[in-house]
């Protein structure tokens, strides 16, 4: 009998049990590297960090194409609208602050130094602009709906404790603090939003969105100064309370994001990693530098005329002409920025308004047609300047970040908001006759808004260098 080649190959006890001892181990090894290929199915790969920036890098790209963006139609500029009403109350009424130092320095605080009242205006335009950094997080993480009604509640509230207030403590925290914590929650939602609906025509859209302060600039002195003559102090801001919880329930009504949100957990981070970009850092050591001298005239040139002999009855609408002209001057910078450049339009604007301040406000202080002069051309700059710089930062920001980003811009802005008054009020001293000089005030006004052209066009040439091109 022939025997099978397969049946020698185990014709000992001891091969076979080697041999199933061996297939065993195969089949471990096998079903081993089944289950790893399974269990990878399963559960997908752990994405690295470098991934999933790389990843949100794609997404911030295909968010920002300007092709993405309404440029317009019935939703957006309802948004427009009642950003408008947000900026008519809120930074309309910043601009209105040289009215309130005349009436502090005349009235209830006569006892103080300008230095010491300029401190409450100071107070309220860092809280509100520079309350922005805080805000402009929320908004990314919430959209501006509940951040309209919180602001909107403690704006009004503030004013009505502000017509209760008599002490200068009282006045400090109604007027500076309270009230100027809820504005800034509306002033901030109300400038982001237009971002989501708008890129090609942002500037323009931001002109017309804070052509709403300079139209609050120009009714608002006259409506006030009226107001304290005929009806006294406290009913005038217990009637001009009633009328932003109107117009400010009307924004909350028209204002939406078109971005989808999610809450995000704070972080700083998110700060630091725009300071480290040296466009950015220089764009708001731009603003700082501005913002330093900007409120000086805002605040001070009513005092300033009258101390140079302008007649009573023009003094009260010097305000209201250099908002006017504002409203102009943010129309136009921001149709201009679109067509020319962002930062090319900065440069013209901050170069335009540093220097007539020192060529045309400090030579004309004695004369009335000077003053009305200077009125008209700072009105006309400082109007440009607040509609391009946040279209700047806009561009430079991707647009999941833009509430931050602009909110710290906006705090860096209210620093120098902040210490360029009172800086400004101590300048102010007496000559030999004992008449009030401004000069040390009106120099300190005129450098530091020069000294901004040197930041802004360092920012420019990092983009694009020497050459003459749209940015």
């Amino acid at each position: 009998m022939v025997s099978d080649s397969s049946s020698d190959a185990f014709d000992t006890p001891a091969q076979t049990a080697i041999v199933h001892a061996s297939l065993c181990e195969k089949g471990a090894r096998h079903s081993e590297v089944f289950r790893q290929e399974d269990t990878e199915q399963q559960q997908p790969r752990t994405k690295t960090e470098e991934e999933e920036e790389e990843e949100e890098e794609e997404e911030e790209e295909e968010e920002e194409e300007p092709s993405d963006f309404p440029e317009g139609g019935r939703e957006a500029w309802l948004v427009v609208l009642g950003g408008w009403l947000g900026l008519f109350c809120t930074f309309g009424l910043v601009t209105c602050v040289g009215v309130f130092l005349d009436y502090y320095q005349s009235g209830p605080l006569a006892q103080y130094s300008p230095s010491a009242i300029s401190w409450i205006t100071s107070v309220q335009v860092f809280f509100q602009v520079g309350g922005s950094a805080v805000w402009g997080r929320v908004y990314d993480s919430y959209g501006p709906r509940w951040l309209l009604i919180f602001g909107t509640v403690t704006y009004c509230f503030g004013l009505m404790m502000l017509s209760l207030s008599r002490q200068y403590y009282q006045i400090l925290l109604a007027q500076a603090v309270v009230s100027s914590i809820g504005s800034g929650a509306v002033f901030a939602a109300s400038l982001t939003s237009v971002t989501s609906w708008f890129s090609r025509r942002r500037g323009t859209v931001f002109g017309i969105v804070n052509s709403g302060s300079s139209a609050g600039g120009i009714v608002l002195p006259i409506v006030l100064t009226r107001l304290f003559e005929g009806v006294g102090f406290a009913w005038t801001l217990r009637l001009v309370g009633f009328l932003f919880l109107v117009l400010c329930g009307a924004a909350c009504l028209l204002i939406r994001t078109r971005v989808r949100t999610k809450p995000q957990p704070f972080s700083v981070r998110t700060y630091f990693r725009c300071v480290r970009e040296p466009v950015m850092l220089l764009t708001m050591v731009g603003g700082f530098l501005f913002f330093w001298g900007m409120f000086l005239p805002l605040s001070y040139i009513i005092l300033q005329a009258q101390a140079n002999g302008v007649s009573s009855s023009l003094v009260p609408y010097l305000l209201p002409i250099i908002n006017a002209v504002s409203l102009v001057g943010r129309l136009v910078a921001g149709a201009a920025a679109d067509s020319v450049g962002r930062f090319n339009c900065m440069l013209i604007i901050t170069s335009f308004t540093g220097v007539l301040t020192l060529a045309l406000w400090i030579p004309g202080s004695h004369s009335t047609g000077a003053i009305i002069a200077y009125a008209v051309a700072f009105g006309f700059g400082s109007g440009g300047y607040v509609s391009v710089f946040p279209a700047c930062v806009s561009q430079i920001s991707p647009l999941e970040e833009m509430g931050a980003r602009i909110g710290l811009a906006a705090l860096v802005n209210a620093f120098g908001a902040l210490t360029g008054s009172p800086l400004g009020g101590a300048l102010i001293s007496k000559d030999s006759a004992g008449d009030t000089n401004f000069l040390g005030l009106q120099l300190f006004c005129g450098c530091t808004m020069v000294a901004s052209v040197f930041a802004y066009g360092a920012a420019r040439y990092l983009q694009t260098g020497l050459r003459w091109t749209k940015v």
